[in-house]
Parts: structure tokens; sequence; C-alpha cells
């Protein structure tokens, strides 16, 4: 499924990845469109980080990547970003609010944070359903608490586009729901293109406009109804034929 975008969207074609003379990434085409929540679905070792990262321009890669945003095919888009994972010490002072106070400041936050900061922190932590744990300790949050506060950190400021790596892989089923309706909300009240790729192929899918099956390169494409009606599914994951029914029927 193509929508046709003129708003906002990013293209890709040709893209590949080599680590040293090992192919990660060969021949990825794909269009990306705003309002677009797309999961990327694929075994371990696929390729759904790299891919991420070659979008974020940390790493060389062959063929194009073209962004238009916001009509302007120059203009380098702005990029929100919650990585996989990411290493935080348990013991550490810092707070919910020094987090979204230096991600609103874009400084650091040691000498205090000014009334109208946490005012305007806490007005983005409401967006998340995460007001109140705007005086926690990072180290006192669940997976589900903590995804969600990296997810405020990656939309301010509003970008344009939304990368999300494996964001549900610590949060606990009653977490799951809350962050794919955030998501999900988020796309379509600020415009935005939204890539997460997910292990999660039963929970993402009644959030997603569709979905690609990524295993070095695309494999299948489509919404998730039409690419869990494709046997490269099953193979890929070597799901058994009850496993892909019970997909089809979320």
């Amino acid at each position: 499924m193509q929508n046709t975008c003129t708003h906002c969207c990013t293209k890709i074609e040709g893209l590949g990845v080599k680590f040293a003379d090992r192919a990660v990434l060969e021949e990825v085409n794909l269009h990306l469109n705003c309002k677009e929540l797309l999961a990327l679905i694929g075994p371990n070792g696929a390729g759904k980080t790299t891919l991420l990262r070659a979008i974020l321009g940390e790493i060389p890669y062959s063929g194009e990547i073209n962004f238009l945003v916001r009509s302007s095919p120059k203009k380098k888009p702005a990029i929100g970003y919650v990585p996989q994972k990411l290493s935080l010490d348990a013991d550490s002072p810092i707070s919910v609010l020094d987090l979204i106070a230096a991600a609103i400041k874009r400084c650091p936050v040691w000498l205090g944070v000014k009334r109208s900061v946490r005012e305007e922190a806490k007005a983005v932590l409401t967006k998340f359903s995460a007001e109140h744990l705007m005086y926690r300790r990072i180290g006192e949050l669940s997976g589900g608490e903590l995804q969600r506060v990296f997810l405020a950190m990656a939309m301010t400021p509003v970008p344009d586009i939304l990368l999300l790596d494996e964001p549900v892989s610590a949060v606990d089923v009653q977490g799951l729901s809350l962050f794919y309706d955030i998501v999900s909300r988020l796309k379509q009240e600020y415009d935005i293109s939204v890539i997460m790729a997910t292990h999660d192929l039963a929970g993402i899918a009644p959030h997603a406009d569709r979905m690609v099956l990524l295993n070095r390169t695309i494999v299948a494409e489509g919404t998730p109804r039409e690419v869990f009606a494709n046997n490269k599914l099953l193979e890929t994951f070597q799901l058994s034929l009850w496993n892909i029914s019970s997909l089809k029927n979320d």
C-alpha cells in the first residue's frame, strides 16, 4: 500500500549497507508518508537497527535517502529517536524533570530548572501520561514508564520523523496498550512519520498502517493483514500455521 504524499515523506531507493565485506542491507526500497506508522519487523540480525541508523545518517550507505519536509526537498528533517538500548545508572540522582528540561533547553540543567521550564516539562509529560513521574529518579521507573519518558524526549521539540527501535521490549503487558495508543495519537496530532522496529507482531498489528518484513532486504510489504497472509512471514520467523492464523485474526 503506497500513499501519495506531497506534504512530507521519506524515499529510500537502492539502499545498501556493508560492514567490512559483509552485506547487512541490500536494495532496500521504501516510501514513508506523513501520518503513517510503519512497523518494521524481521528476525534478529535482519538489519532493522542498521536501517534506522542509516536514516539518522549515523553510518555510511549506498543508494539514496531523500526527504521531502514541509514541501521543501532541501530541508533536512528533524528526527526523533528512541534507541533499542540506553546505558543508565540505576543509582543516578537524575530525575525525569532533569531529562525533559534538558531536552527543552538543549543544555545541562545542573544549575537548576526555572519554574517556567518545570511548567513546560509538566505539559510535555502530560501528553505521554507521565506527569506523575516528573520528580522520580530514572532508576525508579518501570520499563513502560521509562519508555514513555524517552518518547517524550524524542518528541521535544516535535520532529518530522520518529524512529523507535524495539521500544516495547522491556514494557509489561499493561504498559503496551498505552504506549501504542500514545504513538498512534502522536502521528495524527503532529502529522509525523513513524517507523517502529519491533518483534511484537500481535501488539503492533492493530496500530500499524503498513508493515515491512525485512531480512537484509524487503521480503514483504503491505498492511499487517497482507503481510501476515504472506508465506514469507512463516518462512522468515519459522512460525507455525496456528500462530499465523492467530495474528490474522487480531
